[in-house]
């Protein structure tokens, strides 16, 4: 693809990734087990755009962390906050009423 689709391609997922984040995070999870649930759901991201999410998401508030050391390897467990909560359920009505208007805007061309 040419780069300025690239971009456009990109701006259009941002908001969809941190809607994601929000709504698989109802459930204490890691970041990597995150980053591989998201691509299977077909949300496609690396590791240099997550991190820096979860991080920007839990200073604003969206999520809680802790950390899990019972393992050998210590791992940071995120989970969304009820503030998160209600910022995901504002995001997926929004969502919701924009997928209505894109299907109005191109039905109008059949």
């Amino acid at each position: 693809m040419n780069e300025t689709l690239d971009t456009h391609l990109q701006e259009l997922r941002r908001g969809t990734v941190v809607l994601a984040c929000l709504q698989l995070l109802r459930t204490a999870g890691y970041g990597y087990a995150l980053l591989e649930e998201l691509e299977r759901r077909g949300f496609a991201t690396d590791a240099n755009t997550l991190y820096p999410l979860l991080r920007r998401l839990e200073k604003q508030e969206y999520l809680t962390s802790e950390w899990n050391t019972d393992e050998a390897r210590p791992r940071k467990f995120y989970r969304t906050s009820d503030a998160g909560i209600r910022l995901a359920d504002t995001l997926t009505q929004d969502w919701r009423a924009l997928t209505i208007a894109i299907a109005s805007l191109t039905a109008e061309e059949n």
